[in-house]
C-alpha cells in the first residue's frame, strides 16, 4: 500500500488542533472530542499521517457535535509516516494492520469499561484496512465505515459481521472502483448484515481527510462523505 496516492497531499500536523483534548485510552494517546458521559462512541482510525491531522480532528469534532464521544487514537505511537525520515516499506512493516486491529480492540474495551454501550468505527486509507479487520469481531464494534482504504479482499469482506459501509473514490489506483463494486457484491450476499457502497465521482484517494479547504468542490465532496458516514452511524449506533 505504498503507492503515490497514499502519500499525496500530506497534512501539516498540529498537536494543538481541534476543540477536544488528549487522553490515554486503551494504552494509546488519543484525541477525544464530545461528552465523556455519552454511551455512544465513534472510533476514527487515521490514514498513515496519524491523529494530529487537523482535518481529521475537525471531522471528529463534527461527529461529536451529533452527540457521540469520538476517539482518534495514535496508532503509530508518535511516529506517523514522514517520507523524509522513513523508508516506506520498513514503516509499513513496523505499523501493520494486525497490530492496529489489536490496538483498536484495546481502545474499544477501555471505552466499554467506562460505560459506552455502542461503538462505531470509521477508517481512512490505512485505517480503512484496520476497520475491515475490526469488523470481523461482532462483539467489538456495532457498525463500520471504510473510506478510500488500502487493498481489501473479498475474503476480508466475507468475514465482516457488522453493518458496513464503503465510501470509495472514482480515481483511486490503490482501491479502484471495480474493487469497491466487487466488495459491494460480496456484502450484498451477506443477508445477515446491512451494507452500503458508494463511489464518489471526480475525487481521488484520500479525498475525505486530505482535501484542499479552498477548493469548493473538494470541500463539498468531503462533506458529502462525512454526511454519509454520520448517517450510517446514526442508523446503527444508538
Amino acid at each position: 500500500m505504498s503507492g503515490a496516492e497514499c502519500m499525496k497531499n500530506p497534512p501539516t500536523l498540529n498537536s494543538a488542533s481541534g476543540i477536544g483534548n488528549l487522553q490515554e485510552i486503551g494504552g494509546l494517546n488519543s484525541y477525544v472530542s464530545g461528552s465523556i458521559h455519552s454511551q455512544l462512541a465513534i472510533l476514527l482510525i487515521s490514514d498513515v499521517f496519524g491523529y494530529e491531522a487537523p482535518l481529521l480532528r475537525k471531522l471528529a469534532d463534527k461527529v461529536a457535535a451529533s452527540g457521540y464521544l469520538v476517539v482518534v487514537p495514535d496508532f503509530f505511537y508518535g511516529e506517523p509516516l514522514d517520507r523524509e525520515k522513513h523508508d516506506l516499506q520498513t514503516w509499513f512493516k513496523d505499523h501493520g494492520i494486525d497490530k492496529g486491529c489489536e490496538d483498536a480492540k484495546a481502545v474499544v474495551e477501555s471505552l466499554k469499561s467506562k460505560g459506552v454501550s455502542a461503538i462505531g468505527a470509521a477508517g481512512f486509507c490505512w485505517g480503512g484496512m484496520t476497520v475491515s479487520q475490526l469488523a470481523k469481531y461482532e462483539s467489538t464494534i456495532d457498525a463500520a465505515v471504510i473510506l478510500h482504504p488500502g487493498p481489501i479482499t473479498v475474503d476480508d469482506i466475507n468475514e465482516v459481521k457488522v453493518p458496513t459501509a464503503i465510501l470509495a473514490a472514482e480515481h483511486d489506483h490503490i482501491f479502484p472502483p471495480d474493487q469497491a463494486k466487487l466488495l459491494g457484491n460480496a456484502l450484498s450476499a451477506k443477508s445477515e448484515i446491512e451494507s452500503f457502497v458508494k463511489i464518489f465521482p471526480g475525487v481521488e484517494h484520500g479525498w475525505t481527510v486530505r482535501y484542499n479547504v479552498e477548493d469548493e468542490s473538494a470541500v463539498k465532496a468531503a462533506e458529502e462523505a462525512h454526511s454519509d458516514m454520520l448517517n450510517w452511524f446514526t442508523k446503527f449506533i444508538k
